[in-house]
Order: C-alpha cells, then sequence, then structure tokens
C-alpha cells in the first residue's frame, strides 16, 4: 500500500470552489479500483487556503491508472485553475 499527499494552494477566494468539486468527485474517487481512502485537510488560519488530499492506494500502478482516468483528468482540469500556487505531491509508504 502506499500513500499519496498532495498539497494545493488556492487563491483565498476560490477556496469554497474548490470544496464543493472534492464534495462532488471524493465518492467518486473513494469507488475508483485501487483507492483505499480519502481525506482533505485543510490548514489553519492564516494560511486557510492551503489543501491537502491524503489518500492510501493498493499501488503505484493503482495510483497512476486513477491519474490516467476520465475521472482524474476533468477533476485536475477544473481544480488547478484554482490555484494561487504549483501544487505539491508525495508518495510514501
Amino acid at each position: 500500500m502506499i500513500k499519496r499527499i498532495v498539497k494545493m494552494t488556492f487563491a483565498p477566494e476560490r477556496v469554497a470552489d474548490f470544496q464543493a468539486i472534492f464534495n462532488a468527485s471524493s465518492p467518486l474517487i473513494r469507488a475508483f479500483p485501487g483507492c483505499r481512502h480519502l481525506e482533505l485537510w485543510q490548514s489553519l488560519p492564516p494560511n486557510d487556503n492551503v489543501l491537502f488530499t491524503f489518500s492510501h492506494w493498493d499501488s503505484e500502478e493503482a495510483l497512476n491508472h486513477y491519474r490516467q482516468s476520465e475521472l482524474f483528468i476533468s477533476t485536475w482540469a477544473r481544480t488547478k485553475v484554482l490555484f494561487a500556487g504549483k501544487a505539491e505531491a508525495w508518495t510514501v509508504v
């Protein structure tokens, strides 16, 4: 099993937009083959425009399969336009 942490910094006025995207897509991501867990974390003020997704995957192959899926591509396209900075990601065991 691997764990994936993605740090995203949003324009402050776009955080609610992202949360709506996450709330709509998270059940689909959680149901994706190989996904075992998904959480959304938000930093405390004054950095509450920094959010993290934390997920567990069966394997790196399962994560890569998700990242090549239409679900990821469409969700990421709607998300990245809300960023105030570049996203960062880590895959750990």
